[in-house]
């Protein structure tokens, strides 16, 4: 494995926009990422195995509920440092992030908005020491851009709820230990329920044959006649409102952690042209090759900006749905884009496993599609631009 010789790109220099704890929190991230995860992640990608011996680490870092207080086991940190330690996972690996921000955003986030202070004791400590591992089951195999026909449902049986129905497509589900449901009741409400591991009827199938986020367990969630004590569901709000909201915190450490990956192939793709020779000198050299470096530093700028900018509406809790939709949207197709041309950049060794560039290629085509598809996205803002609903 070569050594992580990473340098974060800063064209407008934007640390100035930081605070010092800021800075801390990245550079903690970076510096796990370089030792712990960069000499192991394209071994586990390749055998399309989730390096379980992170977890610890990602708990470490904080990576685990960053902005949970701290009384509930999190770090009480800021919306731009959960930002910030999602861009440095991301520069690892987006499947790595997917498993930090489920944890974060899907499970944790939930159960601390929406959850009695009996669920908050019993689960936020646990999962953000990464003793236990969330999931979240909203999507289901006929249901994914309308997450507001779902199927799965549960009954009111006295005295619990009995649940049956499926999800698909969930990261960690494979070795969750708890999951974050949305299910509806009998008047057709959206509500969610936390279900355990070892309940019976309860099941995790994992999915396999996949080309993206391999280093990433995925999985199913088989619900039959699962009975589910009625103090595991989440008490304080209902509505498909509830888990868009847990998204809207998910969008918003993808848009941080698009440019983490997009970074990571830049930085790949710049040292490389300089070290590379073709007729007679670095093809960094050549106009072509300056123009993709050019175009590639301009995007991340942007979107560091536009990330930057979001994090400090979300830290006075004025962002909205529509401006996240619009971050992830842009930051991620920045990333994708800016991991095709550096693959060009490195020629045939751009698909070997020897850079970065080709797993985090593969990783963004799936980032592109989850947390709302790349159209979804464009149909919010055009719905937040026209006052027109183009959904129905």
């Amino acid at each position: 494995m070569k050594p992580d010789l990473f340098e974060a790109p800063d064209y407008y220099n934007l640390d100035d926009l930081l605070t010092e704890e800021h800075k801390l929190v990245r550079t903690a991230a970076r510096d796990w990422v370089k030792r712990d995860v960069s000499p192991i992640i394209e071994e586990a990608a390749q055998k399309a195995e989730f390096p379980k011996k992170i977890i610890k680490g990602l708990a470490e870092i904080g990576a685990f509920g960053p902005y949970i207080p701290e009384e509930y086991g999190g770090a009480g940190l800021d919306q731009i440092s959960y930002g910030l330690i999602m861009q440095e996972i991301e520069r690892g690996d987006s499947g790595v992030r997917s498993t930090a921000s489920v944890q974060s955003s899907l499970v944790m986030y939930p159960i601390y908005k929406f959850g009695s202070e009996a669920q908050r004791k019993k689960f936020l400590p646990k999962l953000a020491s990464g003793e236990f591992i969330g999931c979240f089951g909203l999507t289901e195999p006929d249901h994914g851009s309308n997450p507001g026909g779902m199927v799965t449902n549960f009954k009111n049986k006295g005295d619990h709820y009995l649940l049956n129905g499926a999800k698909m497509w969930i990261s960690n589900a494979p070795f969750a230990d708890v999951a974050v449901v949305w299910a509806k009741d009998e008047s057709g409400r959206i509500h969610g329920l936390l279900v355990e591991r070892g309940m019976e009827g309860f099941s995790t199938p994992t999915t396999h044959n996949k080309w993206s986020l391999r280093a990433s367990a995925t999985g199913e969630l088989i619900f039959d006649n699962v009975k589910i004590p009625k103090e595991n569901l989440l008490p304080n709000k209902s509505g498909l409102g509830a888990p868009l909201m847990c998204l809207d915190s998910a969008r918003f450490g993808i848009a941080w952690g698009a440019i983490g990956a997009a970074m990571d192939c830049y930085d790949t793709a710049l040292r490389y042209a300089k070290e590379r020779h073709q007729f007679g000198k670095p093809i960094g050299a050549f106009q072509l090759q300056q123009k993709k470096l050019a175009e590639m530093i301009t995007e991340i700028t942007k979107a560091q900006l536009l990330a930057w900018r979001l994090g400090s509406l979300r830290n006075e809790d004025k962002a909205t749905s529509s401006q996240i939709s619009m971050a992830k949207r842009n930051n991620v197709e920045m990333a994708l884009k800016i991991a095709r041309e550096s693959r060009q950049i490195l020629g045939g060794m751009g698909i070997t496993g020897e850079y970065s560039i080709m797993r985090h290629m593969m990783n963004l085509e799936s980032v592109v599609t989850y947390e709302g598809t790349h159209d979804i996205h464009l149909l919010i803002t055009g719905m937040d631009i026209t006052g027109l609903n183009a959904f129905k």
